[in-house]
């Protein structure tokens, strides 16, 4: 588990219950699932179905979605670069908490820097942090609109909106690639539980 930059007066205190030990009692290893992409692509509805398809096969898992985090959280923080930086440092760290205590995590975040990716990715030990790149172009995204966002940016009521005023950088070498121009949420889901489970051997389901 990550241990952080402490001060030298913070001593960190080892648990005796190990992370093997949290997994062995869940019957499964535990790691991040990292859906990135712009508001609009599909990354909270695909973590959705795919936390429900784990959940049937004994999977304890547990969703971080990026608009839920800023009901709660993450509530005190806006959308300038910075806050956005500081929102993806908070959930990766809570992230490795929960994949700490033996759970299966999926984040649902835009996330548009690569640099704070590869930080969240650096606190996850090898293999513990599987990027999902969610790709749509800005163009069927606003379109789209499922909240309504990209109107109201349209209409000068939100600032610093990723892919319009902020920039979005695109991951260059995620595990996962899905275009949901060219593939249904089902598919989606497929692609991704057939990488978990039949690829990487990283989960072993209870028997």
């Amino acid at each position: 588990m990550h241990k952080g930059d402490p001060d030298n007066h913070v001593v960190w205190h080892e648990s005796v219950i190990k992370k093997e030990d949290r997994q062995y009692l869940h019957g499964h290893n535990s790691m991040m699932i990292w859906f990135t992409g712009l508001s609009g692509s599909g990354k909270s509805t695909i973590a959705n179905v795919l936390q429900i398809e784990l959940f049937k096969k004994g999977i304890s898992v547990y969703l971080l979605d990026g608009d839920n985090l800023r009901h709660g959280i993450n509530k005190d923080l806006t959308f300038t670069q910075e806050d956005r930086k500081e929102n993806v440092r908070r959930t990766a760290e809570i992230g490795s908490l929960l994949v700490d205590a033996g759970i299966i995590v999926l984040a649902a975040i835009i996330s548009p820097f690569a640099s704070e990716r590869e930080r969240a990715r650096s606190i996850f030990n090898q293999g513990e942090f599987i990027e999902v790149y969610i790709k749509c172009p800005i163009e069927e995204c606003e379109k789209r609109d499922p909240k309504g966002l990209y109107k109201k940016v349209r209409d000068g009521k939100i600032a610093h909106f990723t892919g319009v005023d902020q920039p979005y950088e695109e991951p260059q070498n995620p595990e996962i690639i899905l275009d949901t121009t060219e593939l249904s949420i089902e598919e989606c889901v497929k692609t991704i539980s057939s990488y978990l489970f039949d690829k990487i051997k990283i989960i072993q389901v209870k028997e």
